[in-house]
């Protein structure tokens, strides 16, 4: 698979779950799976979209294991509907919660449960789908969640999570961002208090743009235009392929620990390093209160034992 030249361990045996996995890091992150030897299974809310995803890792490795699941992670009836599914397979050695609205709307919307709409699909559909898989992982398994650096850049409306009082593009992608990562350290905390043997960690991609990711029909097609411009953020942008490799670094490396915060060395680019998240974001009284309020908010008792 010509789109990574470091090849991962072998990850023959292994079943993976990658939300979000028909574009962007989420398609890299599954793709390079694949071609290790795992059995992948590409979550997405678009079918279209999907078979044109397997049908390009099928391309480059006719012999790889992988399979669709339609989900809208906005929805939560779509949530259940797909985590039902999941839970007729074997247990899943790990999961990676990619998927999420990048280029968000310019106004307040709303999901079919009547959240947020990007909090509702970068977070909420997240935790309902943990809350419904978490007791169908396997012993040992890894939880990764897709941070970002804007963590860094904003501040945390825990009594606005709604965005109710005040909206804008900006803020509702990094409040979900931030919230993202909450969530997964308060599920580490959780995780070890329950002496369980399962991992969340959260990896963030840096500055990870389609100009300056490998084209890939059906997939990744920039037009000339966007690839020059992204050309010219060189010096501080790297491709989505290369992002990934945070992730997957985070998913697989050994010596990994839960509640770690994976990025680039460079912050927006190079190999995986161990980084400091935000004391915001490890704060564990803003943990338990953001956890209640997802309970709240999907009508799921998300419980860790």
């Amino acid at each position: 698979m010509s789109w990574y030249p470091i090849a991962l361990p072998s990850q023959a045996g292994k079943r993976y779950l990658v939300t979000g996995g028909n574009r962007g890091l989420g398609f890299f992150t599954a793709a390079r799976l694949a071609g290790a030897g795992a059995h992948v299974v590409l979550a997405g809310r678009s079918p279209e979209r999907l078979e044109a995803a397997l049908s390009a890792i099928r391309g480059a490795r006719p012999e790889a294991s992988v399979e669709p699941l339609v989900i809208d992670t906005a929805s939560l009836d779509s949530v259940r509907a797909g985590a039902a599914r999941l839970l007729h397979r074997p247990p899943l050695d790990g999961i990676v919660t990619n998927a999420g609205m990048v280029h968000t709307p310019g106004v307040r919307l709303e999901s079919p449960d009547g959240n947020e709409l990007v909090l509702a699909t970068n977070v909420l559909g997240h935790f309902a789908l943990l809350a419904r898989l978490l007791p169908h992982l396997a012993p040992g398994a890894r939880v990764v969640a897709l941070g970002s650096f804007s963590t860094l850049l904003s501040t945390f409306r825990i009594d606005d999570l709604q965005l109710t009082r005040g909206y804008d593009f900006w803020r509702a992608y990094a409040q979900s961002k931030i919230a993202t990562q909450v969530l997964a350290f308060e599920l580490d905390r959780r995780l070890r208090a329950a002496d369980s043997t399962t991992m969340s960690v959260v990896a963030h991609p840096g500055y990870a743009i389609s100009g300056r990711t490998p084209r890939v029909p059906g997939v990744n097609e920039p037009t000339a235009g966007a690839r020059f411009a992204d050309a010219l953020q060189t010096p501080w942008a790297q491709g989505k392929h290369r992002g990934a490799e945070v992730t997957l670094h985070a998913l697989t490396a050994p010596g990994v620990e839960g509640g770690q915060f994976w990025g680039p060395r460079f912050l927006t680019k190079g190999a995986p390093n161990l980084q400091t998240p935000t004391r915001t974001t490890k704060n564990a009284s803003i943990g338990a209160r953001f956890w209640a309020f997802a309970e709240a908010a999907t009508g799921e008792t998300f419980g860790v034992a």
